[in-house]
């Protein structure tokens, strides 16, 4: 804080790195101290000034007073090393001048930074992680730069860059306001536009992550149940007592009851029968009924059904198309036991992440594999275009679905009368 009775303000301090910036700051300093003038155009000191007039010589010396006036602001500006370029300097100018040749550079110098900044205009993407605010003050960083090195810059040129360099799920607003008129909008205006679209995007991310983790929940809870179901006992068939499901296979005899539930005993009163000459048909050996038989039965029943649990995590499709009909990329039905949007025509994702990999399960039981999850972008029948999130996709689909169950998770409205349905944002 430079404070010494003249400047109860804090002046901006000055890096071989921020001269862009503070040369706005120093400009706007300098004005309002009536020092910015001077400071730009200097002044001339006669060569004689015992032959000025009085009135001359009050002038001259309320000249020279603004003048280093102008050079103390810039000296509490510099540390150690940034004085030593000025030290020599007497008037504010030609401090100015000095740090502006040294820290910008000359003409041949500004125009190959000019260039440089060019470049990084035209490269400039939004992250993904991003919003639309910093992003904005990326691309709004480098125009001020190029504009203090002398390019002109309209705002439909950097309108028109903003709009073409946004991430993919912008596309639905950004199709809308490139149906205006650009010229005749802002980009205060292009902004608010963004900003709104971006502040609905994420209110739906944060319900669906909501209904996400309410739906986890569920099914840990219904798998923990089912899994108790699968521990539990089982009815045999026939005589025998009831026998656990997972019972060890070492115990041959007494696990018999899984399949049959018939054990290898005699009743009390029971007469022996001769079995001799009676056939096993598990075995086709003789000397025993086939529910007395040892071996392990071919055709063995399973009361008791234990639910894989990787299987529940995994998407479920009940609406599996698999026949030998050409795929039709622009085709997509509407599926009420579909998990998760799926397609399997890569050329329609934008920017697929194929680091995401799993498996779908069919309603036949089988399974295909996950390739990949993304966004992807449709046209509408009236000429708009709708993103369709959180797709994965599946190569060895022949047909896009799309999870109904997904859509209300994200907000979406589904109405059926008189064997229509439909679908509202």
């Amino acid at each position: 804080m430079a404070n010494n009775g003249m400047f109860p303000f804090q002046t901006p301090r000055l890096t071989k790195d921020n001269y862009e910036n503070w040369c706005l700051r120093m400009k706007a300093l300098l004005g309002a101290q009536d020092a910015w003038e001077i400071t730009h155009k200097g002044y001339e000191s006669p060569q004689n000034e015992a032959s000025l007039s009085r009135q001359e010589k009050e002038a001259l010396t309320k000249t020279r007073m603004k003048d280093q006036h102008a050079l103390t602001l810039i000296h509490q500006c510099l540390d150690d090393s940034m004085f030593a370029k000025v030290a020599n300097a007497n008037t504010a100018k030609e401090a100015w001048e000095i740090l502006q040749n040294s820290l910008q550079g000359v003409d041949k110098v500004k125009k190959v930074r000019l260039q440089v900044l060019r470049g990084e205009f035209e490269t400039l993407r939004m992250k993904e992680s991003e919003s639309i605010s910093d992003y904005y003050s990326r691309v709004m960083t480098i125009v001020n730069q190029m504009k203090r090195y002398g390019e002109t810059i309209e705002d439909v040129r950097v309108i028109e860059k903003i709009l073409r360099s946004l991430t993919p799920k912008f596309d639905y607003v950004v199709c809308v306001i490139e149906s205006k008129d650009l010229d005749s909008m802002t980009i205060e205006n292009v902004m608010g536009d963004l900003q709104a679209q971006e502040d609905k995007l994420n209110r739906r991310q944060e319900e669906s992550i909501e209904q996400a983790l309410k739906a986890k929940v569920f099914l840990k809870n219904n798998r923990e149940e089912k899994n108790q179901k699968g521990r539990g006992c089982g009815q045999g068939r026939g005589y025998g007592q009831r026998g656990c499901g997972r019972s060890d296979r070492e115990d041959r005899t007494s696990s018999r009851n899984r399949g049959r539930g018939r054990f290898n005993y005699q009743r009390p009163n029971e007469k022996k029968h001769d079995k001799s000459n009676i056939e096993c048909y598990n075995c086709q050996k003789f000397g025993h009924f086939s529910w007395e038989c040892q071996n392990e039965s071919r055709n063995e029943e399973r009361v008791n059904l234990i639910e894989d649990q990787q299987d529940i995590e995994e998407p479920t499709l009940l609406l599996a198309l698999k026949n030998e009909e050409k795929n039709d990329a622009s085709t997509w039905y509407l599926d009420n036991g579909a998990s998760n949007h799926m397609c399997g025509d890569k050329e329609a994702f934008v920017e697929l992440d194929e680091k995401v990999k799993g498996n779908v399960s069919f309603g036949d039981s089988s399974k295909v594999q996950i390739q990949g999850k993304s966004t992807i972008l449709i046209s509408l029948k009236d000429g708009s275009h709708s993103l369709i999130t959180e797709v994965y996709y599946v190569p060895k689909l022949r047909s896009n679905i799309l999870s109904l169950g997904q859509l209300l998770e994200k907000g979406y409205e589904i109405h059926m009368k008189d064997c229509c349905l439909w679908l509202r944002d």
